[in-house]
């Protein structure tokens, strides 16, 4: 079963001009898990994802189809990233997930990614 993990983190830190030395250690050490998760083939993908003030929002307002500027609300956390895993069960990917914010430090929203295998 795929699993899309979304990585939430405070607008503030993001935009905090350098990241302290202790955000840089929890990434290696994140690095070194990654690798795990590859090697036991439940890591699909992850990427980082731009700043919110350079994200489109597209919605269908009462005048037809609007693309505005930035994120849909004011927000104090924002999506940071995301990674897909493959992996047994959701206890797994919650486990998984367990793992990862103990080491970030940084909330992540798991959900099932619809396909063949779906949970019940």
């Amino acid at each position: 079963m795929k699993y899309l993990l979304l990585a939430y983190t405070p607008l503030a830190a993001w935009d905090a001009e350098t990241a302290s030395d202790e955000a840089y250690e929890a990434f290696a050490v994140y690095q070194k898990f990654q690798q795990e998760l590859i090697e036991t083939g439940e890591f699909v993908t992850s990427e980082g994802l731009g700043h919110p003030a350079v994200s489109t929002t597209v919605r269908r307002t009462e005048r037809g189809v609007v693309a505005t500027d930035g994120p849909f609300a004011e927000l104090k956390e924002v999506l940071a990233s995301f990674a897909v895993i493959d992996c047994a069960s959701h206890e797994r990917a919650v486990e998984i997930v367990g793992r990862i914010v103990a080491i970030l430090g940084e909330p992540i929203e798991i959900r099932p990614v619809m396909g063949g295998d779906v949970p019940r």
